[in-house]
């Protein structure tokens, strides 16, 4: 294991096109969440704070673009950001501080690694859905090299699902967050990524995302394709919301 990718935490950042404010009411009130105060320079962020265990989800008001990002916390990301250059990595940009490197997949999903800041304990017991699913969907062409790429970052090899087009990178007992890959048989361009909710009940999930303002887009074997105010597409997922992995 490599001391250097020792991974603490994870964030799901939701960008959100500007004006915000009614993606940002949406994904606090499917996370059952209280809000941080903003912070940035243009007021672009804000942290989504659960009823109880630390923060694992953070919202961004952004100019163009849109879509998800990660953030992975490491103790120290300059040193980090070295192994995973050396994993095929593209480094994009750092901060003078060293406390944020911003990097680029083999496959192109645009993601950080940030200093640890002592997050550690999410609570996952009781809740009747839970966001704690990052799915990258990845054109087939990507599809080998991105997964021993993420598998190697996190110190897991990738596992094959349900189906043959995704494997899971099973998730440290200490992350918030599991890793899911999809392969994509058309198109090709950059790995984009999708949020997930593990869900004790699809259906009750919902009923209860649409009374929030979000729409129903389709539906596959265990999954639920919704669309959120704002426009970002995720999903609905049978999976248990206290282990995360597909229920029987």
């Amino acid at each position: 294991h490599n001391p250097h990718m020792d991974v603490r935490w994870m964030w799901i950042f939701v960008d959100a096109l500007a004006p915000a404010g009614p993606a940002w009411d949406f994904w606090q009130a499917a996370t059952r969440s209280a809000r941080s105060a903003t912070r940035g320079d243009h007021d672009e962020f804000a942290t989504l704070l659960p009823a109880q265990g630390d923060p694992w989800v953070k919202v961004q008001e952004v100019r163009s673009g849109g879509g998800i990002h990660l953030d992975l916390d490491v103790p120290d990301p300059l040193a980090a950001a070295e192994d995973v250059v050396a994993a095929g990595a593209g480094e994009v940009f750092r901060y003078a501080d060293g406390g944020c490197v911003i990097l680029r997949s083999p496959g192109g999903f645009v993601f950080c690694l940030t200093r640890w800041d002592g997050a550690a304990a999410q609570a996952r017991a009781g809740e009747p859905d839970l966001l704690d699913q990052l799915c990258l969907d990845i054109p087939a062409a990507s599809y080998e090299v991105e997964c021993a790429f993420w598998g190697r970052l996190l110190g897991a090899d990738p596992v094959r699902g349900s189906l043959p087009e995704f494997r899971a990178v099973p998730r440290a007992s200490h992350l918030p967050v599991r890793i899911l890959l999809q392969r994509k048989d058309s198109g090709d361009g950059p790995v984009t990524g999708h949020v997930d909710f593990a869900c004790a009940d699809r259906q009750a999930t919902r009923r209860a995302h649409e009374g929030l303002g979000a729409a129903y887009r389709g539906s596959g074997p265990h999954w639920t394709v919704m669309r959120a105010p704002g426009g970002q597409t995720y999903c609905l997922t049978d999976r248990d919301p206290e282990t995360g992995t597909l229920r029987a």
